[in-house]
């Protein structure tokens, strides 16, 4: 995830406080060429299954016995998959607890 997402999405979770305690905010203007935060995040979310497709691939090609294949190779794929997994889970778990924060707020 870049920092232009991160910072997008914090100023948004800002505007909605802003408004939520009763604060007029001005409409945020976007930066010109800045990517979205909804396609940042499937983005990302293409590049950990693309990761774990690769991997798979790997170990179906290790398992069928092809000579190309090694065990250090699969087993490096396979880590990789799971950590980029693991990775794209707690930035989910971070933003579910951010939106319940904004959710929470007393208005």
């Amino acid at each position: 995830m870049s920092v232009q997402g991160i910072d997008q999405l914090l100023g948004e979770l800002r505007s909605m406080s802003a408004l939520a305690s009763g604060q007029s905010v001005s409409q945020p203007s976007e930066v010109p060429g800045a990517p979205k935060f909804a396609d940042v995040l499937k983005e990302s979310i293409d590049q950990v299954n693309q990761v774990q497709q690769d991997a798979q691939a790997k170990q179906v090609a290790f398992q069928s016995g092809d000579p190309d294949a090694n065990l250090q190779d699969v087993m490096v794929s396979l880590q990789k998959a799971s950590l980029s997994f693991q990775t794209m889970v707690q930035v989910r778990n971070k933003l579910v607890t951010a939106y319940q924060e904004v959710m929470n707020m007393q208005v």
